[in-house]
């Protein structure tokens, strides 16, 4: 039996991107004939570290004080995200969404890879942040979302707040810089192959299906 293709994605909680490209991954692997032998792992990456665990103001305000954008282009972009989020299936809602640092998050699907339930987790924080304008800095409505995938609430909440995965984060974030990922979404493929952005799903089934042929020529 060969051994399983590898997918490590770096990506951060609140790069609406990250989301968009996890939907067209989702799409790719479903076309490639060997998608129940791939593996797929997240990865921290902390767009804007600096940020604070409660953020005073809206999407808008955060973008406009980060990147020196006028507000009128920063609502341009905006819009045209949710635009593309909406052809993926996503309803993303700026207007509710409540920007935070999102180092506990990370924290959290560490904590939730250890117990086999990282992918569900991905898909809960990501969907809370920008469909439902959750917040997803606090320890305790972290536990809040862990629990709806069924991990337990007390053990999401001691281990946020031991610190206990912050160098599991670290260690991804140093990994992001040794490879010289600068943004996110970015796909490792069996850690060979580089995928950057939100790609098209046949990007992915393509480099799924070269890795898969290459992988073939060697048995």
């Amino acid at each position: 039996m060969s051994a399983p293709i590898t997918v490590d994605i770096w990506s951060d909680i609140a790069c609406p991107w990250c989301y968009i490209g996890k939907r067209k991954f989702e799409a790719g692997l479903a076309e490639f004939a060997g998608r129940d032998d791939v593996e797929v792992t997240y990865h921290s990456f902390e767009l804007a570290p600096d940020t604070p665990v409660d953020f005073d103001g809206s999407e808008v305000d955060f973008l406009v004080r980060h990147k020196g954008m006028p507000a009128q282009q920063v609502e341009g972009m905006l819009e045209q995200v949710t635009g593309i989020a909406a052809e993926v299936g996503l309803d993303y809602d700026f207007d509710s969404l409540q920007h935070t640092k999102t180092l506990k998050a990370h924290e959290a699907l560490h904590f939730a890879k250890e117990r086999g339930r990282q992918l569900d987790l991905v898909e809960r924080l990501f969907k809370a942040y920008f469909e439902e304008g959750r917040h997803v800095g606090r320890p305790d409505e972290l536990a809040d979302l862990a629990a709806d995938i069924g991990l337990d609430r007390d053990e999401v909440i001691a281990a946020l707040d031991s610190g206990a995965y912050a160098p599991a984060v670290a260690a991804d974030i140093d990994q992001a810089r040794a490879y010289g990922i600068s943004g996110v979404p970015f796909f490792v493929i069996s850690g060979k192959y580089g995928v950057s952005g939100a790609q098209a799903p046949e990007i992915f089934t393509q480099a799924l299906d070269k890795v898969h042929a290459e992988a073939g020529d060697r048995v």
